[in-house]
């Protein structure tokens, strides 16, 4: 979760769930990685935990973070220079989006019926790593419980996130079908 490139150093926090021994067992003894068993009840609690760690370490407020999720295992590394060359001298930072592609509907009341065509010529598709100073996005998810992502908190907080282009392969595996396609993608690397 953590990029200083102004002092040359980088580690990376993995934040898991209390009692997760699993990732634990996985992730301990690699280099720079720590993990951080202080994961909450949703995503934005668990960022929050790990960049009021990090805060605690004696990283400065105008440092880069990079926070990612672990269900999206397809980042290329090539993704993640894109992103922070891209965002080097961006105010607020940005995160990797897809633009839209297909048409996208808005399901009615009732779940199964449109009740909406949208344009989806200005749309994009959030993905991570998601990258901002960490004093601004403490500030932000401290401010904005409800949001579903950092770059909700930091629009919430009156900044405009840069979109950064990002990959197809750099999907979120949330069911079996997603980690089949994963797991094919994975073994053509």
């Amino acid at each position: 979760m953590r990029c200083s490139p102004r002092r040359g150093s980088s580690g990376s926090s993995v934040v898991v769930g209390p009692d997760d021994r699993r990732a634990t067992a996985l992730l301990d003894g690699l280099a720079r990685v720590e993990v951080l068993a202080a994961g909450g009840a949703a995503r934005r609690d668990s960022v929050l935990a790990g960049l009021r760690a990090l805060a605690g370490t004696g990283a400065r407020d105008d440092d880069w973070v990079l926070v990612h999720d672990a269900a999206r295992p397809g980042l290329a590394p090539a993704l993640l220079d894109r992103l922070r060359d891209r965002l080097r001298e961006a105010a607020a930072g940005g995160l990797l989006a897809l633009p839209v592609s297909d048409t996208v509907k808005r399901a009615a009341d009732d779940g199964r019926s449109v009740a909406a065509t949208l344009e989806r010529e200005r749309l994009w598709l959030a993905q991570t790593p998601q990258m901002f100073r960490l004093g601004l996005l403490l500030d932000a998810l401290g401010a904005h419980p409800g949001v579903t992502d950092e770059a909700a908190a930091v629009e919430r907080a009156g900044h405009a996130p840069l979109l950064v282009e990002g990959a197809r392969a750099n999907f979120k595996v949330t069911t079996v079908e997603d980690l089949e396609l994963m797991r094919a993608l994975l073994e053509r690397r």
